[in-house]
């Protein structure tokens, strides 16, 4: 067995898989988010290892632990972890969904000439370096405490092991990275005021890292097994829906909407806001267009605006169909809102943390089925922004699989089709992916004669979703519209 632990923004998941790849027991937490100020988002270390031991005691009690041989850890990206020279928690986590630090950004790039070259990305302010450059400015006391910099799957790789760890894929997102060397780089830790001595040790995702802690083995009834480095949410995600070789894609409907594509080598277009990341294995790159609110758009408006469950505003629409034309079929589609889903303000393409939610062309016709159409249809346009950003790189991919909470609704998977106007893929176990994708690689480090195609495989297909030529036209002037809105709002944001 292999455990699979997957640091959420919302909950925390552990997957025990077995050596046949199939997952055998699963236990779950929630965490909760702050917002203390506008453009912030912040969470405290401390919830994750509570949650973390929380499922653990779960999956122990059930026996479930007993026969693990390795643990592998994945989570969200980006996040400031920030341990003193106690090893103690100097202040909340700074999220990837932060943008306070968008002047460090153009500092930093003011600093680094070569800081594109060198990341591959431009400097936004979910990453990690700008809102240490902003913790320097502000928070100068805290600052200065500051010993190691954690991301937050490696903060809960320190209270499994003791081990200041981190892997390729995720350290990628923090702009301290040199790309193409998969190294920190000196140059790019000294304009945020820092060096190596604060950093984590690097490694490749399926290297081991360390082991768990004599103490917490016994408490779980587990032997000191190794941790394996892991991966980045995104990259862990890809694995776990297999995929690893250049020419794969997939994507993600999670809290926010993720494009993935595997590279063929280094490969960066950072003027259009597109990532370019190392993979989480040995010598692979990838390339991701991020668009910050995906399906954390339609809990927004499922809890604040229409008062009922995301199922149930889903199974409205399922109920409602499309008319002969492909229009959604309660409503002439002129009379349908518009929405752009900047609730986080917005990565590919736009570069802008400012960038807000907004409904645009509302009338006394406007029922809920429209709201919700338009919510659906807003973070669609923007994933299709992000994926012309992507392919401009390099083509579009051989097959593109979704994954994520957010693709489990076959409304939304045909909606996504139409609208990017490609073949799309749903496969099993897309709510485990990240998980999913972390065990592997556990299972990697410790069969290392076993093939990844072996390993690795693509999960089995539900549904494949063909473009529908009509609809597509239909939708290709709303997007237009769509595009065009933002920039006739942009310079109000």
């Amino acid at each position: 067995m292999y455990i699979g632990i997957d640091l959420g923004t919302s909950g925390i998941k552990v997957i025990v898989l077995g050596d046949d790849g199939k997952v055998k027991d699963s236990a779950g937490a929630e965490l909760q988010l702050s917002r203390p100020y506008p453009l912030w988002s912040e969470q405290d270390p401390q919830q994750w290892w509570l949650g973390l031991q929380a499922c653990m005691a779960q999956l122990s009690q059930r026996g479930a632990l007993q026969a693990v041989k390795a643990i592998g850890l994945t989570g969200q990206m980006h996040g400031a972890t920030l341990l003193d020279g106690h090893n103690q928690i100097i202040r909340p986590a700074i999220l990837w969904n932060d943008g306070r630090a968008f002047a460090q950004c153009q500092q930093l790039e003011q600093q680094v000439p070569q800081l594109q070259q060198l990341t591959g990305n431009l400097a936004m302010p979910g990453f990690t370096a700008p809102k240490l450059l902003w913790l320097r400015q502000h928070e100068p006391e805290q600052f200065s405490r500051v010993a190691k910099v954690l991301l937050p799957k490696d903060y809960l790789r320190f209270c499994l092991s003791g081990d200041f760890a981190s892997d390729m894929s995720d350290a990628a997102g923090t702009l301290w990275l040199d790309m193409a060397k998969r190294d920190w780089s000196d140059e790019l830790l000294q304009a945020c005021g820092l060096n190596r001595s604060q950093m984590p040790q690097l490694y490749e995702g399926n290297q081991i890292t360390g082991r768990l802690l004599p103490e917490l083995a016994q408490r779980w009834g587990m032997d000191e097994v190794p941790l394996v480095a892991g991966g980045g949410d995104n990259a862990a995600g890809a694995i776990g829906a297999g995929i690893v070789s250049p020419g794969q894609a997939m994507l993600s409907l999670g809290t926010s909407g993720v494009y993935f594509a595997v590279s063929n080598g280094f490969v960066a277009n950072p003027q259009s806001a597109v990532h370019s990341f190392c993979h989480a294995l040995p010598q692979r790159w990838h390339l991701m267009a991020v668009t910050l609110s995906a399906a954390a758009c339609l809990q927004w408006y499922a809890d604040n605006v229409a008062g009922v469950p995301v199922a149930t505003l889903l199974d409205e629409l399922d109920s409602a169909g499309t008319d002969a034309a492909g229009y959604p079929a309660f409503t002439d589609i002129a009379q349908l809102p518009l929405f752009l889903p900047y609730l986080s303000g917005e990565r590919t393409p736009h570069n802008n943390p400012d960038a807000k939610g907004v409904w645009f062309g509302l009338s006394h016709a406007t029922d809920r089925k429209a709201l919700t159409y338009s919510v659906l249809e807003g973070v669609s346009f923007a994933l299709a922004q992000g994926a012309a950003a992507l392919h401009a790189c390099g083509g579009v991919p051989g097959e593109i699989n979704l994954i994520g909470g957010g693709a489990r609704s076959r409304y939304w998977r045909q909606l996504l089709a139409d609208v990017l106007n490609l073949a799309l893929t749903f496969r099993e176990g897309g709510e485990v992916g990240p998980a999913l994708g972390a065990a592997r690689l556990a299972q990697l480090a410790l069969q290392p004669l076993r093939s990844l195609a072996d390993i690795c495989p693509p999960p089995p297909v539900v549904s494949r979703h063909l473009p529908d030529s009509q609809r597509h036209a239909a939708l290709a002037a709303r997007y237009s519209k769509f595009i065009a809105l933002y920039q006739a709002l942009e310079t109000h944001f």
